[in-house]
C-alpha cells in the first residue's frame, strides 16, 4: 500500500496505513504542565520543566496543524497538560479555528469560564472535561489539588451555553469504582455524556491492573442497578473509542472506554502531536517522529508524517496481550501521560 493514498475527493490525499485506516482526526498537546497533579497521569515527583524553546510556538502549532489538514485531517482537539493554562491559549484557538475542520478541547474545568467567549467566537462546539469523582474530597485526593466545585460550577456553564459535554472518568478499583452509578445519573436531567476509561499504563502511573477495573464489571455494576431492560445501545460514529449506552427516559448518555480490556484499534484514526512537536502514532507507542525541528529548519513534514502513520502497528503499538502490557519493560519506555497529551 502507498504511504500516502489519494482519494478524490475534495478535501485532498488522506493518511491510510498499512491496515487501511484512515487517520483524519489529530490531538494537539499545547503544554506539558497542568494546575492538577492526578495519580493516573502525573508521576508523584512531576516531570522536569523545559525550556519554552524546546516547545511548539503559537506559529508553529498552526503551521503543523494546517499541514496535517492538507493530509485529510477533518478534526483537531486541544490538549495538555491542562490546555487552557498556556499563556497563548486563547491566540492559538483563534487560529485553529481558521483551518477547515472541526475544532474541539479536552480541559479539567478549571479555566473553563474565563474561555468561554473564546470557544464561542472560535466555533468549539464539543468540550470534554476530566473528572474523576463527584465526591469533593475524593476528587481533591485524585488530582491533589482542591478545585472540585470550579470544576462543576464551569460544567453546568457549558451546558449552559449549549455546548456538548463529555465527562472523562478514569475507574479505579477501591478508589472511585463506587461512583459509575452517580455519574450516570447526572445524566438524568442533562445533557451529558459521561465516558468511563479504563485505567491505562503510561510512564511513572505506577500501573498494575489490580488497579483497573474492566468492561465487563463495570457493565455487570450498572446493569445490577437498573437491570438490563432500561439500557439502550446506541451506535457510535465508526470511529468512536466509547462502547455507548443510554437509559431510557434519561437526556444524556454514558459509555465505556475499554482500552485494556477490548480495545477498538481496528478503527483507529487519531493521530497525536505533543507539546514539543513529536509525533505519536499511537497513545500506546513509544515511537515518536521529531516535527518541530524539521519545521524550523526548513523540511518537508508530509514525508515524516506519511512514514509515521505507514509504521503504525495493528494493535496498541504492538501489546497484543496482557503479558505486553504488564510488562513494565515496555510501557515504561513511553512518556507520562500528562506529557503525551490527553
Amino acid at each position: 500500500m502507498n504511504r500516502i493514498t489519494q482519494i478524490k475527493t475534495n478535501s485532498g490525499p488522506e493518511l491510510v496505513d498499512s491496515f487501511g485506516r484512515k487517520h483524519d482526526y489529530l490531538r494537539i498537546s499545547l503544554t506539558e504542565r497542568c494546575n492538577l497533579r492526578c495519580s493516573y497521569c502525573m508521576p508523584d515527583e512531576g516531570i522536569p520543566l523545559r525550556d519554552k524553546s524546546n516547545f511548539m510556538s503559537r506559529e508553529e502549532v498552526f503551521k503543523i496543524a494546517q499541514t496535517f489538514t492538507q493530509l485529510g485531517v477533518k478534526k483537531i482537539r486541544l490538549t495538555g497538560g491542562e490546555p487552557l493554562i498556556r499563556k497563548c491559549a486563547h491566540d492559538i484557538i483563534k487560529d485553529l479555528s481558521t483551518l477547515d475542520v472541526d475544532l474541539a478541547i479536552t480541559t479539567n474545568g478549571i479555566l473553563v469560564d474565563e474561555f468561554i467567549n473564546t470557544f464561542e467566537e472560535s466555533g468549539i462546539k464539543s468540550v470534554n472535561v476530566s473528572l474523576d469523582s463527584l465526591k469533593p474530597e475524593r476528587q481533591e485526593s485524585i488530582s491533589r489539588r482542591n478545585y472540585h466545585d470550579r470544576i462543576m460550577k464551569n460544567i453546568y456553564l457549558l451546558l449552559e451555553k449549549g455546548f456538548k459535554v463529555k465527562l472523562n472518568m478514569v475507574v479505579m478499583n477501591k478508589v472511585n469504582d463506587d461512583e459509575l452509578i452517580d455519574f450516570i445519573e447526572l445524566t438524568k436531567d442533562k445533557p451529558l455524556h459521561i465516558r468511563f476509561i479504563e485505567f491505562m499504563p503510561f510512564n511513572g502511573n505506577k500501573w498494575d491492573w489490580a488497579k483497573g477495573i474492566g468492561y465487563d464489571t463495570m457493565m455487570s455494576k450498572i446493569i445490577s442497578h437498573y437491570g438490563e431492560s432500561p439500557i439502550r445501545k446506541f451506535t457510535e460514529s465508526p470511529n468512536e473509542t466509547a462502547k455507548g449506552f443510554s437509559l431510557i427516559n434519561y437526556q444524556g448518555t454514558f459509555g465505556i472506554i475499554s482500552s485494556i480490556t477490548n480495545p477498538f484499534c481496528d478503527t483507529c484514526n487519531r493521530i497525536r502531536v505533543t507539546a514539543d512537536g513529536k509525533m505519536k502514532n499511537c497513545l500506546f507507542s513509544a515511537n515518536e517522529t521529531d516535527l518541530l525541528n524539521p519545521l524550523r529548519n526548513g523540511m518537508n513534514l508530509i514525508p515524516l508524517i506519511t512514514d509515521s502513520i505507514h509504521s503504525k502497528k495493528l494493535e496498541r503499538a504492538g501489546m497484543h496481550t496482557s503479558e505486553d502490557l504488564h510488562n513494565s519493560n515496555t510501557h515504561s519506555k513511553n512518556r507520562s501521560m500528562i506529557a503525551i497529551g490527553g
